[in-house]
């Protein structure tokens, strides 16, 4: 089964995700951490990050691993346990910009493909049921008011050890949705066959609950 979640920055699609592939035991493939990734890695070499061709060549070289553990799904970037690094506020600003170009993409898509082949997955990010799952059983799409999104990254980023101003994280994030919902390929939008969740004022734990229904109701054992 392939399940896909897709929605802009702070909807929940991660952490959601990840509570809906452990409770169906399935693997959980983490798109928007590949591309935080490979963008950690071009800012570590110093490469241009508007420079596509240089990007689309580390593209094809990084290599990119999920490793799962019983507390949480550790990121490996070339051998580097990235977890933590890749959620810094420089990355968070800087991932639109690498992912808005489609040759970077191309690369990136075949990769998710390849890893959802032959497994049950749930697959988060801004163009999975589009390009990288358009054959998935469900296509969620998970929204939020853009305060309570501004609030939770905020909150993410204190979890973090991270001090930064609410009206950067406010900008940060109305840049990154115009950049997704404009970009040419792979740009952010509900399709025909979504199954839109407004997570505002909800728990994630209520979240779940919606999808897990809606999965149970499609007539797939759980």
């Amino acid at each position: 089964m392939k399940i896909a979640i897709d929605g802009p920055a702070g909807a929940g699609k991660s952490t959601v995700a990840k509570r809906i592939a452990k409770q169906l035991r399935f693997t959980y493939i983490d798109t928007g951490a590949m591309y935080r990734a490979l963008t950690w890695n071009a800012m570590q070499k110093g490469i241009d990050l508007n420079d596509t061709q240089a990007l689309t060549a580390l593209a094809h070289s990084i290599d990119i691993q999920f490793q799962f553990t019983p507390e949480q799904q550790r990121i490996i970037c070339n051998g580097y346990d990235v977890t933590s690094v890749i959620r810094s506020p420089e990355v968070s600003a800087a991932v639109s910009i690498v992912a808005a170009q489609t040759q970077v993409r191309e690369v990136m898509v075949k990769a998710q493909q390849q890893m959802a082949q032959h497994l049950d997955v749930v697959v988060d990010g801004r163009d999975i049921g589009e390009r990288v799952l358009p054959d998935a059983d469900f296509k969620f799409f998970l929204t939020a008011s853009l305060e309570e999104r501004v609030a939770r990254r905020q909150l993410d980023l204190i979890n973090q050890g991270y001090q930064v101003d609410i009206e950067s994280i406010r900008q940060d994030i109305i840049q990154r949705d115009r950049m997704d919902m404009e970009r040419e390929t792979g740009a952010l939008k509900i399709l025909p066959d979504s199954i839109v969740i407004d997570t505002t004022g909800l728990s994630i734990e209520e979240v779940c609950a919606q999808i897990l229904t809606i999965i149970e109701e499609g007539g797939h054992a759980i």
